[in-house]
C-alpha cells in the first residue's frame, strides 16, 4: 500500500494524494493519454516522374499572417528594446527633474529632444543587434581559423588594421567629431584646429593606438604577459608627454582631449571585436584557457590612443602656429556659404553611419575570402546583420544630434546658474555659491553613479569577476566601486571646469597612485581594475557625459570643457585597486586565522 503523509504520525494531517506509485501504475497512467503516429504519415509522399525516378520534394514556404509574425517578432523585439530603455531612460528622466525642479528652468525644444532620444533607442537596439548577428560572427571566424592558415606575422598585420577600423565603426565617435564645433578657435587654436581641420586624422590616430593594442593584447594572449609591465610601460611614455605638453601653454589646452579619447575607443564595437580574435588567436594556439582570458586588452585599448592624440598634437603645432590657424579659420568663416548637401543633416548623419560600418565589413570580408579562402556561413543573416547595423547606426547618430547631445549641452550649460551668473538664466545666482557649488558637484556625482550602475557591460563583468574570485569579489561590490569611482571623476572633472585648472594636475598623481597601488596587487585584481574603466563609457554614457562637460564649460566661458570623461576612467580604477588590495587584506587575515586555530588544535592534540 502506498505511504501518505498520515502515515508519518501526524494524526490531523489531512489526506494527501500518494507520494510513491508503482512503476507499472505510472507507465499506465502517462500511456493512456497518448497516441501513437507512424513516421510515415509526418513525411511527404514520394512521387516519380513517368521514367520512375523520384522527384525531389520541395517544402512549400511557410506563410505567415501579420498578426502571427507580430507574435513571433514581439518577445525577440521587447527584450532588446528594453535594455536600451533601461540604459537612455533613467539618464534622461534625472537630467529633466534636475533641471525642472532644482534649476526651476524648461526644457528648450522639448518635443525634439524626446524624438531624438528615441532614436537613440531604437538606432541602438538596431544596432547591437546587426553588430551580434552580422559582424560578430566574422571576429570568431578570424579568430578562430586565422592562425591556423595564416603566419603570425600576418595575424598581428589583420589585428592592428582590425582595431582602425573598429575605432571608425564607434557610435561615440561621432560625438567627439561633434564637440568640434563648440571650441572657439580664439582660446584653444590647436584644440579648435584637431577637431574640426584634423578630424579625420585625429580618428585616425585613435585607431593606430587601438590597432597597436590589439597586437599588443593578442601576443600578450599567446605568451601569456603580465599586464603590469605593459601598464607600466605604455604610461611611462604618455605621462611623459603630458608633463611635456604641459610647457606649452596652448599646447596643453589638448591635454584634456586626448585623456579623453581613451575614453571613447572602448565602446560596443572595439570591446567585443578585438576581443574575440585575441581570445580565438589565444585558443588555437592552445594558451586561452587561463582564468584571466580576454583581460587586459580593454586597458590597452583606452591608453595607447591617448599617446596617438597627443603625438598628433605635437605634429600639428610643428606645421602650424596659433596665428596661422586662427588666421585660417577667420578667412574660411568670412568665405562660408551654405554648406554642401552631404554636410547637412539627415545626409550628414546617413553618409556616416555608411562610412563607419561598410569599410569594416568591407575589410573583414576580404580577409575571409582572400586570406582564410572561407566561405560566409549563412551569408543571408550576415547581410541581414549588416544591414541592421548600418540602419541603427544611421538612426543613433540622428537622435545623437537631436537627443542625447542636445539634453546633455543644455542641462549642462544651466548647472553653473546655481552658484555663478550666466547669460542663459535670470535671476542669477539661483543659491548661495557654497550651496551652489555643492549642487553642481553633487549633480555630477549621481551622473556618474547612476549612467554607471545602469551599464549592461558593469553588470556582465561583474557576473565574471565572481566567478573568476570564487565569490571573494562579489558582483554587487564590484559594481559600487566602479559606479563611486565614476561619481567622484565626474565631480572632479566639473571642478577641474569650475576652479579652471589643467587636468594634467588630476591626472599626473591620479596614474602615479594607480602605479602605486597595481604593484602591491594581485595579476588578478590588476586585471579586473584596470579593465573596469572600459565599461563605463558606452555609447549612451560617453556623448551625454561630453555633451554635459562641453555645455559646462561653454556657460562658465571656460577655455574647454574636456577632461570629465578621463577623470571617469581613473576613478574607477583607483576605487577597484582599492577595494581588491581590502579584499586580499580580508582573505590573508582569515587564512591567518585559520592557521593559527590549526597550529592551536595540534598543539593541544599533541599536549593530551
Amino acid at each position: 500500500m502506498p505511504r501518505t503523509e498520515s502515515d508519518s504520525g501526524d494524526q490531523t494531517a489531512p489526506q494527501t494524494m500518494p507520494t510513491e506509485i508503482r512503476f507499472g501504475a505510472f507507465v499506465r497512467e502517462i500511456t493512456v493519454q497518448q497516441n501513437r503516429i507512424s513516421y510515415n504519415s509526418l513525411t511527404p509522399k514520394v512521387w516519380r516522374d513517368a521514367e520512375g525516378r523520384e522527384i525531389p520534394y520541395q517544402a512549400s514556404r511557410i506563410r505567415l499572417r501579420p498578426i502571427d509574425a507580430y507574435r513571433l517578432i514581439r518577445p525577440y523585439v521587447s527584450v532588446r528594446f528594453m535594455e536600451q530603455i533601461r540604459a537612455v531612460l533613467p539618464l534622461a528622466l534625472y537630467l529633466v527633474l534636475f533641471q525642472l525642479f532644482v534649476l526651476h528652468q524648461n526644457i528648450l525644444d522639448a518635443w525634439i529632444i524626446a524624438g531624438g532620444l528615441v532614436a537613440v533607442i531604437l538606432g541602438l537596439m538596431c544596432f547591437m543587434e546587426g553588430l551580434k548577428v552580422g559582424l560578430m560572427p566574422f571576429g570568431e571566424t578570424l579568430g578562430s581559423t586565422l592562425p591556423a592558415k595564416a603566419h603570425l606575422h600576418l595575424v598581428l598585420l589583420i589585428a592592428f588594421l582590425l582595431g582602425i577600423g573598429v575605432t571608425f565603426a564607434e557610435p561615440a565617435i561621432g560625438a567627439l567629431k561633434a564637440a568640434g564645433q563648440i571650441v572657439r578657435v580664439e582660446s584653444a587654436p590647436y584644440l579648435y584646429t584637431l577637431l574640426n581641420d584634423w578630424s579625420e586624422i585625429l580618428v585616425l590616430g585613435v585607431g593606430l593606438g587601438v590597432g597597436i593594442a590589439a597586437v599588443l593584447g593578442t601576443l600578450r594572449f599567446l605568451y601569456g604577459w603580465s599586464l603590469k609591465p605593459l601598464i607600466y610601460l605604455t604610461l611611462l611614455p604618455t605621462l611623459g608627454l603630458t608633463l611635456y605638453i604641459l610647457q606649452d601653454p596652448e599646447l596643453a589646452k589638448t591635454l584634456g582631449l586626448a585623456w579623453d579619447c581613451g575614453a571613447v575607443t572602448t565602446g560596443p564595437v572595439t570591446v567585443p571585436l578585438v576581443l574575440s580574435l585575441g581570445i580565438g588567436i589565444a585558443a588555437a594556439a592552445g594558451k586561452g584557457q587561463t582564468s584571466l582570458s580576454g583581460f587586459g586588452i580593454v586597458t590597452l585599448a583606452s591608453l595607447f590612443p591617448i599617446l596617438g592624440v597627443e603625438l598628433l598634437a605635437l605634429y600639428v603645432a610643428q606645421v602650424s602656429s596659433p596665428e596661422e590657424i586662427i588666421a585660417a579659420a577667420a578667412e574660411a568663416s568670412a568665405l562660408a556659404t551654405e554648406p554642401d548637401w552631404y554636410a547637412r543633416t539627415p545626409w550628414l548623419e546617413i553618409l556616416g553611419g555608411l562610412r563607419a560600418i561598410l569599410p569594416l565589413v568591407l575589410f573583414l570580408f576580404l580577409v575571409l575570402r582572400l586570406v582564410l579562402r572561407e566561405r560566409i556561413q549563412h551569408p543571408g543573416n550576415i547581410t541581414y546583420g549588416i544591414t541592421l547595423a548600418v540602419i541603427g547606426m544611421i538612426i543613433f547618430n540622428l537622435g545623437l544630434t537631436y537627443g542625447l547631445t542636445k539634453l546633455g549641452s543644455q542641462s549642462g550649460g544651466l548647472v553653473p546658474a546655481s552658484f555663478t551668473e550666466i547669460a542663459a538664466v535670470e535671476g542669477d545666482p539661483l543659491y548661495s555659491f557654497e550651496l551652489g557649488l555643492t549642487i553642481a558637484f553633487v549633480f555630477a556625482w549621481l551622473l556618474g553613479f547612476g549612467a554607471t550602475l545602469a551599464e549592461p557591460a558593469l553588470n556582465a563583468l561583474g557576473l565574471t569577476v565572481e566567478n573568476l574570485t570564487n565569490g571573494a569579489f562579489r558582483k554587487q561590490l564590484l559594481m559600487n566601486a566602479v559606479s563611486i569611482g565614476v561619481g567622484f571623476g565626474l565631480m572632479l572633472g566639473v571642478a577641474k571646469i569650475v576652479f579652471a585648472f589643467s587636468i594634467a594636475w588630476l591626472l599626473v598623481p591620479g596614474y602615479l597612485l594607480a602605479v602605486f597601488l597595481t604593484f602591491f596587487s594581485t595579476e588578478e585584481f590588476v586585471n579586473i581594475a584596470w579593465d573596469s574603466a572600459g565599461v563605463t563609457t558606452g555609447p549612451v554614457t560617453v556623448p551625454l557625459v561630453l555633451a554635459m562637460g562641453l555645455g559646462f564649460g561653454d556657460a562658465m566661458n571656460a577655455i574647454e570643457g574636456f577632461g570629465i570623461l578621463s577623470m571617469a576612467s581613473i576613478c574607477p580604477i583607483l576605487s577597484v585597486l582599492i577595494t581588491g588590495l581590502w579584499i586580499q587584506w580580508k582573505v590573508r587575515r582569515k587564512h591567518r586565522r585559520y592557521d593559527a586555530s590549526m597550529n592551536t588544535s595540534a598543539a593541544q592534540e599533541a599536549s593530551a
